[in-house]
């Protein structure tokens, strides 16, 4: 749904985005992660064709976004750091307004908008004038301007700023279940709980170049070594010797837990916990998860000092 091969922009010398390759299919929802001046808004804005590359290529649902920018327009919605909101209008006029721009009726725009208006609590404020909305509502509100077209793909930049606990899980929600087999999301954002709550892959940008991308799971697993699973026991006599089974490493113990390394959970899960059943009462045995943050600044810390996430 969204493909890039050497996406290149300058700003006279400045390179701004360094040949940049991502390959995102339909349903998944990348995320793009990186400091402020990394290239994520102007990356962004080349897959919206509204800035052209200097050099590469991109396509979103098959279109390239400089020979096909109209088409590409037509099925992308966009969320800004800056939402552009008339604060003059209320929010039906605001959205009719937008609808209009995508060619639609006002009847298909409020047919759209309503649904969405009541999906995030917005309902009551349709007749209100936006100069009158706190930040978090207009953050919605610019979220709902960005599906009224639906869109077969989204580009969300930090789409929870400014919203409060309840509202910022509304939306998170509301992305997952936007996601599906017709579109895809490439959401922009600094919140790496969040990120790692709605991720498939995962991308870090540095100066204007990937220097990771690939499935969460993987990126974890790269970057943090093997799962580590943990098994606590009712009792455990002082005696007892651990099991030996290939591929699996005791990295921290004491009366009552174990901490296991396990290089093929699925194939040597099932024979531990065997092994150690036979033996012991059982009283738990989990995975201890891995976050991404700790992966976040592995790989920051391999290629040099970014500054401080905000």
């Amino acid at each position: 749904m969204i493909e890039t091969l050497g996406l290149t922009k300058y700003f006279d010398s400045f390179l701004a985005v360094d040949h940049i390759n991502l390959h995102v299919p339909a349903g998944e929802i990348l995320v793009l992660l990186g400091p402020n001046g990394a290239g994520k808004t102007t990356t962004v804005r080349m897959l919206t064709s509204i800035l052209r590359p200097s050099e590469g290529t991109a396509r979103i649902a098959g279109f390239d976004v400089v020979t096909d920018a109209p088409k590409v327009r037509a099925m992308v919605g966009v969320l800004t750091e800056h939402h552009g909101l008339y604060g003059r209008m209320n929010a039906e006029e605001y959205l009719i307004f937008y609808g209009e721009l995508y060619g639609l009726t006002k009847k298909e725009s409020i047919s759209r908008f309503e649904p969405l208006m009541g999906q995030f609590g917005m309902a009551e404020y349709t007749k209100k004038r936006l100069g009158e909305y706190s930040k978090g509502m207009r953050q919605k509100l610019a979220l709902i301007r960005a599906m009224i077209n639906n869109p077969s793909v989204l580009l969300l930049d930090e789409p929870t700023s400014a919203m409060d606990p309840e509202s910022a899980i509304m939306v998170r929600n509301a992305i997952r279940e936007l996601r599906s087999n017709e579109r895809t999301i490439i959401l922009c954002t600094h919140n790496l709980s969040e990120a790692e709550e709605l991720a498939d892959q995962i991308a870090i940008i540095q100066h204007g170049k990937i220097i990771l991308n690939d499935y969460l799971n993987n990126i974890k697993r790269s970057l943090l070594g093997n799962p580590i699973y943990e098994v606590t026991f009712a009792n455990r006599p002082k005696d007892w010797k651990t099991p030996i089974i290939d591929g699996v490493k005791i990295i921290n113990q004491n009366e009552k837990s174990i901490q296991f390394e396990i290089k093929d959970p699925q194939k040597a899960n099932p024979i531990l916990i065997q092994s150690l059943a036979s033996d012991l009462p059982i009283l738990s045995f989990f995975e201890i998860q891995k976050k991404l943050e700790d992966a976040y600044l592995e790989a920051i810390n391999h290629n040099g000092d970014w500054g401080k996430l905000e």
